[in-house]
């Protein structure tokens, strides 16, 4: 499996409005186009109103890739500049868990 944590920092309260109603759009058409996205999930911070971490997971590099060429992606990463100062990503590869298959050999 293939996975992403990715932290977005918005510019300020009425970005933060802007960019969930965008998250929202895009998970819909997310939820129902795309089989090898096993888990996109946005979640707020405590105490951090402006900060918004998305945890995603797909079967693998190929799904993760297929999904990126979505028009509703490729819409959302554009969209999205105009209320962030900030995205860190970092890659995940998956070693075990629970709750996920996990694939072996």
């Amino acid at each position: 499996m293939f996975g992403l944590l990715v932290r977005f920092t918005c510019k300020d309260e009425g970005s933060a409005e802007a960019f969930d109603l965008l998250v929202a759009e895009t998970l819909e058409l997310i939820k129902g186009r795309e089989p090898g996205t096993l888990v996109y999930v946005s979640h707020r911070v405590e105490g951090e109103p402006l900060v918004r971490v998305f945890y995603e997971l797909y079967a693998d590099r190929d799904a993760f890739d297929a999904h990126e060429e979505q028009e509703h992606v490729k819409r959302f990463l554009a969209a999205r500049e105009a209320f962030l100062t900030s995205v860190h990503v970092d890659w995940l590869s998956t070693d075990d868990g629970k709750g996920i298959p996990i694939r072996t050999g």
